[in-house]
């Protein structure tokens, strides 16, 4: 028996493969009809708590906007990054966020929608690799506290080989004395920019000595007198 809904036609599911098939129609269908960042993360239990405390109204406009290509601004912040906060959940529905680090530009944006890294060996736990392989989901995390900005990123991934040469050539940094164990691509669902509020600042060194020659950071030698002691030891 054949069921026709407007211009899609569907037939009955018969065996394992239609199964598994109709659960791939499935995920392309949902992927088609996230806009942004409110079609993943606004679920209804979401909106119901932002209907009673006054905020629902409020991101309407928002949920109709198209954001899910990374621009020139997204580019720059991403490849500028030395780390990122990753979650990702397991089979069992537990959450797992680990911060992954390396040279600065190690995260690649191989493309408006497509970002990659290479996966370095560490303490050999493997709960994001296998969190990945179960689920395919993950949400990163990306801080610049020097300048309080934050900005968030759904994707499902891939898992490849490290032996792909065209993604060697793209993400391998030979600088970089570390074992790469696999390549992560992340394949951008949506994204949004968080509000500074609450973020601390925070300098790397590199960002501090930068700051004090350019004159965008000065020190207060008054406070720092008194926080070490002037001529503390002498």
């Amino acid at each position: 028996m054949v069921r026709e809904y407007g211009m899609i036609t569907f037939m009955p599911v018969l065996n394992l493969l239609d199964v598994l098939e109709s659960f791939e129609i499935i995920k392309i269908l949902q992927s088609i009809m996230i806009k942004n960042f409110t079609d993943i993360a606004f679920t209804d239990s979401v909106k119901k708590i932002q209907e009673e405390q006054g905020s629902l109204k409020s991101y309407e406009k928002m949920g109709k906007l198209e954001m899910r290509e990374l621009f020139y601004r997204e580019k720059e912040f991403i490849e500028g990054r030395d780390g990122f906060y990753m979650s990702t959940v397991s089979e069992s529905g537990w959450p797992y966020v680990q911060f992954r680090g390396g040279p600065r530009g190690f995260l690649k944006v191989l493309s408006s929608r497509q970002l990659g890294f290479a996966d370095f060996r560490g303490n050999r736990q493997y709960i994001s690799t296998g969190n990945l392989n179960a689920t395919g989901k993950a949400a990163l995390i990306l801080m610049d506290y020097a300048r309080k900005m934050r900005l968030k990123i759904w994707a499902e991934t891939e898992i490849v080989s490290p032996e792909d040469k065209s993604l060697q050539e793209k993400l391998v940094l030979p600088d970089y004395k570390a074992k790469v164990e696999r390549f992560i691509l992340l394949n951008v669902q949506a994204y949004d920019w968080n509000c500074p509020q609450h973020i601390t600042p925070r300098f790397t060194m590199d960002e501090f000595l930068t700051g004090i020659k350019e004159g965008t950071i000065q020190i207060d030698r008054s406070l720092v007198e008194n926080q070490f002691g002037e001529n503390d030891g002498a």
